[in-house]
């Protein structure tokens, strides 16, 4: 646990009583803060009293009857769009400062114990709209790999204020979603990374700019030493023109996987599966990334643009690097390769939840036997039309299946609702050489309470299936 400092003989409330929620009470209570809590659910909160927690209904005014002297909110919360939360509503009426672990994080992280360390601890901090999982992991599984002392957390694996105090050159390796940067009153990454934006979360953000803002302020509100940042995308170049001072400034590293980037001071890029590091118009090493299992796709490959950045900014070599890729596994719900049996590969791609993830995914195969479907979103999967020409066939699942159908044309398909019927009628029909991709381009919630169970049901099934 990393104690909160500068909050003793305070009282500081807590709203969203979930895994950050806890964590925070608690991190808050070992920096000598009186913690009282609240939470929409009666039954969590009925849960926090018997482990101790004050609770306090913070949406009404009796709440606030006595000093509060800051309200720390869960990234789930709105606190602006569509509405905020009642209580952070009454919080602001008030002027009470409002912020998350991620802010109390980057306050309390350093200590005095660092100036016995020969060298400090550095953050990472990874953000964007697709990829930033598995470039997370990816950065943390090249750093431990190197033998470096090395931590994870934030939006994937462990809370922010659950990870251990840091030891001597520690590196930790942050997920930070748009939520965690939008509140965020901290924000001081070493090493701060951007890998790409697409449409999500609008209705959080009050559209497309306020998605962007959110994920920007990590950099412009940060000042972190070094900046990678992806530039396939107007909002990534803009980033890195914001914050370089010219196109030889290599405290910006871009990188892409469309453009050949051997005019800027540092930049990585990957076409045609090999990756190139760039510095000051020279080409000073490249990886072969075409037989790295855990990494497949161009949507990949951007990923392991990033944290090859990350990983040479914090003083790895690029052999130790590209060792490390070819132990990386990858995550699972993500181009998961689960097994190959019979000369079928089959890929759990789960947490392709929306249009532009699982284009990134059809990309990255041939011959597919394309299970999609769930809750779709707006638009559908018309704007996966360039791409269906990689489908053999679609098993279409779920409340979607049907408005799917409609938008696939003359590409085959089939709608069978379940997936243990897309498993089965793709096991039956799969030639060798063939995928079968899951990659349902729709939120789960119609029949899977996540993206992970959903993955998770697929992986069973397949597994079940005869050698």
């Amino acid at each position: 646990m990393i104690p909160v400092q500068g909050v003793a003989n305070q009282t500081i409330a807590v709203l969203g009583l979930g895994r950050s929620g806890r964590a925070t009470a608690a991190a808050l209570a070992a920096g000598g803060a009186r913690v009282v809590a609240w939470d929409d659910s009666a039954e969590t909160r009925a849960q926090a009293e018997t482990e101790g927690l004050a609770v306090v209904d913070l949406t009404r005014d009796a709440g606030w009857a006595d000093r509060i002297d800051a309200l720390i909110t869960s990234p789930g919360i709105p606190h602006l769009y569509p509405a905020p939360h009642p209580a952070i509503a009454q919080a602001m009426a008030r002027g009470v400062p409002v912020d998350n672990d991620i802010g109390l994080f980057f306050r309390s992280f350093a200590t005095p114990d660092w100036e016995r360390m020969d060298t400090p601890p550095r953050v990472i901090c990874v953000t964007g709209s697709n990829g930033k999982s598995t470039t997370t992991a990816l950065i943390h599984h090249v750093l431990q790999s190197a033998g470096r002392p090395a931590q994870m957390g934030g939006n994937i694996g462990t809370g922010v204020l659950s990870l251990d105090p840091p030891e001597d050159g520690e590196v930790v390796v942050l997920e930070l979603s748009s939520y965690q940067t939008d509140l965020a009153r901290a924000l001081t990454p070493d090493v701060a990374v951007f890998t790409n934006l697409s449409p999500d979360h609008m209705d959080r953000h009050g559209g497309m700019g306020g998605y962007f803002a959110a994920k920007r302020r990590l950099f412009a509100e940060g000042g972190p030493d070094r900046c990678v940042v992806g530039v396939d995308e107007a909002e990534g170049r803009y980033l890195a023109n914001q914050l370089g001072q010219g196109p030889q400034d290599d405290r910006v590293i871009r990188i892409s996987v469309d453009a050949k980037l051997d005019g800027f001071g540092w930049a990585v890029s990957a076409r045609k599966g090999y990756l190139a590091e760039w510095r000051k118009g020279r080409q000073v090493a490249s990886i072969d990334l075409r037989g790295i299992a855990g990494l497949p796709g161009a949507h990949n490959h951007q990923n392991a643009c990033a944290a090859y950045a990350a990983c040479r900014a914090v003083g790895l070599a690029p052999r130790e690097i590209e060792a490390a890729f070819h132990g990386f596994a990858g995550l699972p719900h993500r181009s998961q390769t689960l097994a190959t049996i019979g000369g079928v590969r089959w890929v759990n791609d789960s947490k392709a939840t929306n249009v532009d993830a699982a284009a990134k995914a059809l990309l990255a195969f041939d011959n597919i036997r394309w299970i999609a479907g769930g809750l779709g979103k707006d638009g559908g999967i018309a704007a996966l039309a360039p791409h269906l020409g990689r489908v053999a066939k679609a098993y279409l699942i779920g409340h979607s299946a049907r408005d799917f159908a409609l938008q696939l044309g003359a590409t085959p398909h089939e709608v069978v609702d379940t997936m243990d019927a897309a498993v089965a009628r793709a096991a039956a029909e799969a030639q060798p050489g063939d995928t079968v991709l899951l990659a349902p381009a729709a939120a789960s919630f119609d029949q899977y309470p996540n993206f992970e169970k959903r993955g998770e049901h697929f992986a069973e099934l397949v597994a079940a299936l005869p050698r």
